[in-house]
């Protein structure tokens, strides 16, 4: 049997630099410590995350408060129907005096990109997004520039009212490792919401807690963090499970694999382990597959969702012959 070290680190104080994310996110989002500490999971993971919800639950809210939170550059894009691909990734602009073309970076040139109501834009600025959220980089007049690094999307969307918006396609959809929905706060929250920002935004009193290259750091830690083979196999079981689905007709992608293995080791990390378990697959599940099943027809016209398949999946694949 193998015994498992502490969690190596660059940084030995990862769990307090969590920490302090987490409490500093809080003071902005109230009663939503699930949603702030998968942010923080994804930020982690090197993942995209996609917020959907009806407005006014405080999804711009989260992805600003992330932002805040961490000493680095941070951009959002307000989409809407007239927004064009070269307002998201840059243009190139001739100038007289040096007769040539020079370059000016989009907003997309970010740490973190919010990307508000994304379905708003049409499919080809959409697809601007494509390239920058999967190879980190963009391509514009044959030259290709690479992206600041970490990299994190937070997209958001109303997903009830459709008039003058554009569905993501899958393709899009499978790129963020994420997505997630706020919910109403709790009373108690939203008691206490009333009572501290009607005077002003709490984003004004957030201040950075951690720096770029601390952030760089626990990134790197969380690439450290193990995954035994018989973990994997069990990712690689569940994702078959989902496409041999009789209700699905749409499973999970590789790339649905990948991200994962990468979401669970975050996931473990920020729990304080070097290594992942099985609880830490399923933990991120829910986040991870929710926006990426496409049922069958008649699974639909039965009522059934995303989440009755995912945990039917859950409850009936084995890891290494134990339930």
């Amino acid at each position: 049997m193998s015994v498992h070290r502490t969690l190596p680190s660059v940084d030995a104080d990862f769990g307090a630099h969590c920490q302090r994310i987490m409490d500093s996110m809080a003071q902005v989002v109230d009663g939503k410590p699930e949603a702030i500490q998968t942010a923080l999971v994804v930020l982690l993971a090197g993942g995209h995350l996609l917020v959907e919800d009806v407005p006014g639950v405080g999804k711009t809210m989260l992805a600003k408060a992330l932002g805040r939170s961490v000493d680095c550059t941070v951009t959002r894009i307000q989409f809407t129907p007239d927004l064009l691909p070269s307002d998201v990734t840059g243009v190139s602009v001739f100038s007289p005096q040096a007769q040539d073309f020079s370059f000016h970076p989009g907003p997309v040139f970010a740490n973190i990109v919010i990307a508000d109501e994304i379905n708003r834009a049409n499919a080809k600025t959409q697809a601007a997004l494509l390239e920058c959220m999967e190879e980190q980089q963009v391509t514009v007049d044959s030259v290709t520039h690479r992206l600041q690094q970490p990299f994190m999307v937070m997209a958001t969307q109303n997903p009830i009212d459709a008039e003058g918006t554009f569905a993501l396609p899958e393709a899009q959809r499978d790129r963020f490792m994420a997505r997630i929905s706020m919910g109403y706060p709790a009373r108690d929250a939203e008691v206490q919401m009333l009572r501290s920002h009607h005077g002003h935004s709490p984003l004004e009193d957030l201040s950075a807690c951690l720096t770029l290259d601390q952030l760089q750091q626990m990134i790197t830690q969380v690439q450290q963090v193990e995954v035994s083979a018989r973990l994997a196999g069990y990712v690689v079981d569940l994702g078959r499970a989902t496409r041999e689905h009789q209700q699905v007709t749409v499973g999970a992608s590789p790339r649905a694999l990948l991200q994962w293995v990468r979401a669970a080791k975050s996931h473990a990390a920020v729990s304080g382990r070097d290594h992942v378990l099985p609880e830490d697959v399923r933990q991120v599940a829910p986040m991870l597959l929710g926006h990426r099943l496409i049922l069958s027809r008649r699974a639909l016209a039965e009522g059934t969702d995303a989440a009755a398949v995912i945990n039917e999946v859950l409850n009936r694949t084995m890891v290494g012959g134990v339930r």
